[in-house]
């Protein structure tokens, strides 16, 4: 296979990642001449690696660690940067000049920019108002808000004083929030009065007033002003808007609490779609390390870029995109739709903020190439070198977009990890060629393999992503989960001792990775393993389908594999489009792939994130529960699936 992108021999010379490389080159008195040399040193010396980044990215520390990792016999165990002081965000606040540290765009609104100087000065602030309220390391405090600045400003005050930070997006319903905040009784809630998504204004006040009636432990509501000036907070216990509540007092220095490596930083959620959401509890110094590892060597990032990534903060690239602040980049917030007043929204917002890394969803870029987009065309995209996409499999047809029609000399990253590890096991890399369908590559420090059955390693061939040693990004604990019981059954019932992620992959020849779907998806029929990726990639091929969801039922001793499709706007499903449907699948793919159903249906169910959820559909198919709706964006849309004649056995 040809590469559709190859960095020019200057780009690479100039790339952190060289730089990188020529440092432990000296250290360590090797010859690594490439990234290939490089993950395989990475991941045979850990300690040599870890130690590496942190001194190469300059984390900024009280204290100097006295050991890089304690290992153990379990992964669970292993313990790295002992004795170290550091807080997370003095780190992320070291830049202290007039250069923009933040751009906010909301939706039809005009942009804002704040200076690194001007952040500080906030933050200081903010923290001095939670320190009077009595907030100190350890006490969480959560944020029900949207992606905008004073976000990150409650985020950063929170983590000086050394205490927790968890949110969520605006558009979760009382009860999702509670799922989530109720298990971590948070001292002070975050939110704002409201929101704005394609066009309409969605007012926030009337559902943090049922929120905070079954939270008795915040203690203060502080309010964003957003979608009004002055909004009335008086029907909410204790509110106060964000002006009001923070120091009026200029010129403060922030007394960042130093603490040990492993010290709680965030609380994040697994999506909940089939129970109570997991509480997963994240270090500072590890989160820290990982994301200056990731943006500094796999993105290029620095100083003179302005990075955006398409988040809520609902998700964990939300955490991933805010620690750009660490490396002194610019960071882009946009909040809403990103469809409006139309689809190249997002596009004129890099070509007038002079955008150098894109990132987005695998779904964003199939629906604009859905759309016709065409921005090479209609926006000024020189400044763009790195384009990241994520959230689900990005496929073929979708790489082949983007250098088509997007910008043929840019590095595509598809990158894949997750909530669990605040991080990415798959990620692009500025020396690497781009391979259409794949991500290009394994993360460094980062032991990925891929699985068979029997737990024997496979290359060239489908199998469980897996992690075979510890890395500092793994969770420090779940919440309310003393005896760690939760955790290993999350990650270590699969294989002794061993990370299982639940993606079904292949490691390829080049070195890269590609992602089939998730395990528990993937779909069985006569025994053989399917990733409903390919399957996808095939169907959202046709201009026809706008979307589809794929599941597999248990039918006479086997799996029969349903498609569900929702057709573009005009277009029915009828004979003639269900066997296009399986030609195009047979000839791309193989008969086994082609589903015993097509069905048309009105919606895909998704996650506030944009996730389809297979498990969530097999289960109203079978009869089971969907334990918790409040985690999708528009779970009426199960409905569909109930009662259908075609699937009753």
């Amino acid at each position: 296979m040809k590469p559709l992108w190859i960095p020019a021999a200057e780009r690479v010379a100039n790339s952190n990642m060289m730089s990188f490389i020529k440092k432990v080159n000296e250290k360590y008195i090797l010859s690594i001449s490439n990234y290939h040399e490089l993950y395989q040193w990475s991941i045979d010396y850990r300690e040599h690696f870890w130690e590496a980044v942190w001194e190469f990215c300059g984390v900024i520390a009280s204290q100097r660690y006295e050991t890089v990792l304690e290992d153990t016999r379990e992964m669970i165990g292993a313990k790295w940067f002992q004795g170290a002081r550091l807080n997370f965000a003095e780190n992320l606040l070291r830049f202290r000049d007039e250069q923009v540290a933040i751009i906010f765009k909301g939706e039809g609104l005009p942009v804002r920019k704040i200076s690194y100087a001007g952040l500080y000065d906030s933050v200081a602030r903010m923290a001095a108002s939670l320190r009077a309220l009595g907030v100190t390391a350890g006490d969480r405090v959560a944020g029900y808000v949207p992606n905008m600045t004073e976000t990150i400003i409650a985020m950063l005050a929170t983590t000086s004083i050394g205490a927790i930070w968890s949110s969520c997006s605006p558009d979760f319903g009382i009860k999702g929030v509670l799922d989530r905040f109720g298990q971590i009784e948070p001292k002070v809630l975050f939110t704002a009065n409201g929101y704005y998504y394609n066009g309409k204004s969605h007012d926030c006040l009337e559902k943090i007033a049922g929120i905070i009636k079954e939270l008795p432990s915040i203690q203060k509501v502080v309010v964003i002003p957003y979608t009004q000036a002055k909004p009335d907070v008086s029907m909410i216990p204790n509110a106060a808007l964000f002006e009001d509540f923070m120091s009026k007092e200029r010129g403060l220095s922030i007394t960042f609490e130093q603490l040990p490596f492993d010290h709680p930083l965030y609380i994040m959620y697994s999506s909940g779609t089939t129970g109570l959401p997991k509480c997963m509890v994240h270090g500072a110094g590890g989160t820290l390390l990982q994301h200056l590892k990731e943006h500094v060597l796999h993105c290029d990032l620095g100083r003179d870029d302005k990075t955006y990534y398409f988040t809520t903060c609902g998700w964990m690239m939300w955490n991933w995109l805010v620690s750009a602040l660490a490396v002194g980049a610019t960071v882009i917030l946009f909040d809403g739709s990103p469809f409006y007043p139309d689809p190249g929204a997002i596009f004129k917002l890099a070509e007038e903020e002079k955008m150098t890394i894109f990132g987005t969803s695998a779904r964003y870029i199939s629906a604009i190439e859905k759309a016709g987009l065409k921005p090479k065309e209609q926006y000024d995209l020189s400044s763009l070198k790195l384009m990241c996409s994520t959230g689900s499999p990005l496929a073929e047809e979708s790489f082949r977009y983007v250098y088509r029609d997007i910008k043929e000399d840019i590095d595509l990253a598809s990158i894949s990890g997750g909530t669990d590890i605040v991080s990415c096991f798959g990620l692009g890399c500025p020396i690497l060629p781009v391979y259409e369908g794949e991500l290009q590559c394994r993360g460094l420090g980062m032991k990925i393999q891929a699985f068979d059955g029997y737990g024997k390693p496979v290359l060239g061939k489908q199998g469980e992503l897996v992690c075979t040693a510890s890395f500092p990004s793994m969770p420090i604990y779940f919440w309310n989960d003393p005896d760690l019981k939760k955790y290993r059954s999350a990650y270590f019932s699969v294989f002794p001792n061993v990370w299982h992620h639940g993606d079904y992959v292949e490691i390829t020849q080049n070195g890269g990775v590609k992602i089939y779907g998730r395990s528990d998806a993937t779909l069985n029929p006569s025994g053989v393993r399917i990733g409903t990726a390919e399957i996808y990639r095939q169907v959202e091929s046709l201009d026809e389908i706008a979307d589809s969801i794929v599941v597999g039922q248990d039918w006479d001793n086997d799996v029969r594999v349903l498609l569900f499709v929702k057709t573009a706007a005009g277009v029915v499903l009828d004979e003639a489009l269900k066997q296009k449907i399986r030609k195009t699948i047979r000839d791309n793919a193989t008969p086994r792939h082609v589903p015993a159903l097509i069905l048309p249906i009105e919606d895909i169910p998704v996650t506030l994130n944009g996730k389809k959820v297979e498990i969530a559909v097999r289960n109203v198919i079978e009869g089971k529960p969907v334990t918790n709706k409040d985690a999708l964006a528009n779970p009426e849309c199960l409905d569909q699936f109930s009662d259908i004649p075609e699937l009753k056995k």
